[in-house]
């Protein structure tokens, strides 16, 4: 377990028994329900970021999570309602930074580049000026499940359910923009308000999944379960519960092995959400898993 303890707790192989033994403590129970509503958020909007190929769009926003944290934690305040604050803002400023393109999707590269050395420029700063407990930084960095209290779970719900609620409502015509924004926009959809909506339900659910990963790696909840996904089906229903369910997994699985091993569950759970994506790919390139066709050439060509 990836905390101060003197020994690591023994593992008994009896799966029954261990998980009994970790839910026995209320910061596991916490941690627990913070990684299944944070798994859920970040698979669903990862499957749009997929679909919208708007995924540095979710990297500037993740490092954007990192200032905003610390910034709250320098200040003695909730790092998740800090890391909220600011994701939601880097979000209307990804959106108003798209406003010169065509489709309203795609903001200025460079603009959102600048934005993200910007981050982390502050964010640099304000771990500078904070004299507490450094781990505190680099769980910000990398993840950690111990700290998390009943309220922030309770903030973490309410992330959630703001997130499911929304893209219930607007999930049909953002799918539309995400697949053909031009064709949305000339059928009355308003393509660039749901950007801007979107930016900013992904930034709910970066700075969500960024308070179990930590800023550097929160892609493994929001961009791998939902891209392999999208490899195994092309069936947007199908596809939204698979990415779900791959999350949820990966953080089960993470949050068990981070609690036996003294290594950080930022790093379990993007191991865990990586392999199935590498081993669908693989499968994917197989030659037995192509369709084999003939070609048609004329004897004699070259």
């Amino acid at each position: 377990m990836s905390t101060d303890a003197a020994s690591p707790i023994p593992f008994s192989w009896n799966l029954v028994t261990d998980f009994q033994e970790m839910w026995s403590f209320t910061f596991m129970v916490n941690a627990f329900r913070a990684g299944t509503l944070i798994a859920i958020a970040g698979a669903l909007v990862g499957y749009f970021v997929v679909a919208r190929r708007q995924s540095f769009a979710a990297h500037t926003l993740a490092m954007i999570s990192f200032p905003g944290a610390a910034g709250a934690l320098l200040l003695g305040l909730s790092t998740t309602l800090g890391a909220l604050g600011f994701c939601a803002g880097g979000g209307l400023l990804l959106a108003a930074a798209g406003r010169g393109g065509r489709s309203g999707l795609a903001g200025d590269s460079a603009a959102t580049g600048t934005l993200q050395a910007c981050a982390l420029a502050l964010g640099l700063l304000f771990a500078n000026l904070y004299h507490g407990f450094s781990g505190g930084i680099v769980n910000l960095l990398f993840g950690q499940f111990v700290g998390i209290a009943s309220a922030q779970v309770g903030e973490l719900a309410l992330g959630t359910v703001v997130v499911v609620g929304v893209l219930a409502v607007i999930g049909r015509p953002l799918l539309l923009s995400s697949v053909d924004p031009l064709t949305a926009g000339a059928t009355g959809v308003p393509v660039r308000t749901l950007n801007a909506l979107f930016l900013v339900l992904l930034g709910v659910a970066v700075a969500q999944a960024s308070q179990i990963t930590g800023a550097l790696l929160v892609f493994a909840l929001v961009l791998l379960p939902a891209a392999t996904a999208q490899q195994l089906t092309s069936r947007p229903g199908r596809a939204l519960m698979i990415s779900v369910l791959l999350g949820v997994a990966a953080t089960w699985v993470g949050l068990f092995l981070a609690y036996y091993l003294p290594y950080p569950v930022g790093s379990f759970i993007t191991t865990l959400a990586f392999i199935p994506y590498v081993l669908v790919r693989l499968i994917r390139r197989a030659p037995s898993a192509r369709p084999t066709t003939r070609l048609a050439t004329g004897t004699g060509v070259r």
